[in-house]
């Protein structure tokens, strides 16, 4: 048990107050089996929104309130936030095995892997559940908890309302979306810091794009690695930041290892830290970090959520993303504000802010709810995509279930423009395109079923082909993109079940 004289609740503010009682409302208005998401941008308070939600759903609805998380520290973060403000609640880490005493709590928080792991063996597990909580709620692996509370209410909380796979948008899973204040409002109010944007132009030339539909760390880390790269980034920070508390975001550890070892030469204090670390280690870097003023912490992921430095006044972006979520969070990690603190400072080392626009722009997330891939196609521009090779990089490991040199012998940009050397239609770059998938499926397969299978995890090899296919005949609509798709796929499986035998 948490000793609560050690936590001190925190008040909220009056928009916050506003969003508990429109949540509640919607609640009340639609009945069980109603699921909203709720949007707030990063530093606007939607832990202690949240929590405020539970506690006054607990005692009107006199339910239990499930708070789903995917990171320990905001479990933790959460739990003393709701015990602050008298809510008695139980953390379900991977120590926890039964829930013999969940008579005893009105709310729990769950790491999402551990709780599927507990109703997966137990769907019972935590019973009179009426409202699902959803931290972070972009994230597709919250989804598969979902199917344990289809009678119940779930609210989605995120600071950008677009799901991390793009093949399952958030508009499948919610009703509804109720857009918060927007940044340049909590700014103006005086509840989050302003920021200065540096864009310093970089070439993205022989960056690739993976699978996920960001940029590849193995193509980031040859790029940002390289002797020119480290030089502009030192310059920046030396230009813009030196000496102030400074975080800086990179896509690989080889990356973040060659800034740390640039920055040690020229005497500077930085340490670096990725995922790799252990507890204490890492705690011990953050602890470092927090007592040091010029302190420069260069990182890999792990700082994007989860972590609160209100001492943070420089954001450097030393890598380039096609995700405005991690643009938003990796930004976010430096907008707290303090009485020392009004303003901080962004420096953009990949060309993301004319990729998505200034921190501060407005943003229609209601138009990102409801149409989310012609929201994300309009910030990745013709112009951008022709600054660099899109090359599709298969996962790793991809290998060992499908014959990759087969498929990496084959371009369909090459094809086209050979297609149309001879006189031929280009079309026949799709054909040609469609034989080699067969070839490395037929290669690969043991038996139909296995090649109907193959040809689904290559869907997004298939669909990158295609795309670049329409822009070779600068005929790219929705409409025809998708037409393709589904007449390529149909003419695949027509072939697999022709000459593979069951």
């Amino acid at each position: 048990m948490i000793d609560l004289d050690l936590y001190q609740a925190k008040k909220l503010y009056p928009f916050q107050e506003t969003t508990v009682k429109q949540v509640l409302d919607e609640i009340r208005k639609n009945g069980n089996d109603f699921n909203l998401l709720y949007q707030l941008p990063t530093g606007g308070g939607k832990t202690v929104i949240f929590s405020e939600i539970a506690r006054q759903y607990i005692q009107e609805w006199n339910k239990k309130v499930l708070i789903l998380t995917h990171r320990i520290e905001l479990s933790v973060q959460t739990s003393k936030q709701l015990f602050a403000i008298g809510v008695n609640n139980k953390v379900i880490n991977s120590e926890v095995k039964h829930s013999n005493d969940q008579h005893e709590y009105d709310c729990f928080i769950a790491m999402v892997e551990t709780l599927n792991n507990r109703l997966n063996d137990n769907e019972n597990f935590i019973e009179n559940v009426g409202l699902v909580i959803v931290d972070e709620a972009h994230y597709n692996s919250f989804r598969k908890i979902f199917q344990f509370y289809d009678d119940c209410n779930i609210l989605g909380v995120t600071a950008t309302p677009l799901s991390s796979n793009k093949a399952l948008p958030l508009k499948d899973h919610y009703n509804k979306l109720l857009v918060g204040e927007s940044i340049s409002n909590l700014i103006e109010d005086g509840y989050l810091a302003n920021a200065e944007t540096y864009s310093y132009d970089v070439n993205l030339h022989g960056l690739k794009i993976g699978s996920n539909g960001d940029f590849t760390v193995s193509s980031s880390d040859v790029l940002y690695s390289n002797y020119y790269m480290q030089e502009k980034l030192i310059f920046a920070y030396e230009e813009v930041a030196l000496g102030s508390k400074t975080l800086i975001f990179n896509a690989g550890i080889e990356t973040s290892r060659r800034v740390e070892e640039s920055f040690k030469k020229l005497k500077h204090n930085i340490r670096h830290l990725d995922s790799t670390f252990s507890d204490k280690d890492r705690k011990d870097v953050l602890k470092w970090f927090k007592e040091t003023p010029d302190a420069i912490l260069t990182s890999v992921g792990i700082l994007t959520t989860g972590f609160d430095e209100p001492t943070v006044k420089t954001i450097i972006i030393n890598r380039a993303t096609r995700s405005l979520t991690l643009y938003h969070q990796m930004i976010g990690r430096g907008s707290r504000k303090l009485n020392t603190k009004s303003d901080f400072k962004i420096i953009d080392l990949g060309n993301n802010v004319r990729r998505f626009g200034f921190w501060q722009d407005y943003i229609n997330w209601q138009d990102a709810f409801r149409f989310p891939d012609r929201f994300l196609e309009s910030r990745i521009s013709e112009m951008e995509d022709m600054e660099f090779e899109v090359e599709f990089e298969f996962p790793k490991g991809f290998d060992k279930v499908i014959n990759t040199e087969i498929l990496d012998k084959f371009s369909i940009k090459e094809s086209y423009f050979e297609c149309m050397d001879r006189g031929e239609k280009g079309k026949k770059a799709i054909d040609l395109s469609l034989e080699n998938h067969f070839e490395a499926i037929e290669f690969s397969a043991t038996n139909l079923d296995h090649a109907l299978a193959l040809q689904g995890v290559l869907q997004d090899h298939i669909e990158h082909r295609i795309k670049h296919y329409t822009k070779c005949i600068s005929k790219s609509t929705d409409n025809y993109f998708k037409y393709l798709l589904e007449t390529y796929n149909r003419q695949l499986a027509q072939k697999l079940r022709l000459n593979i035998e069951e």
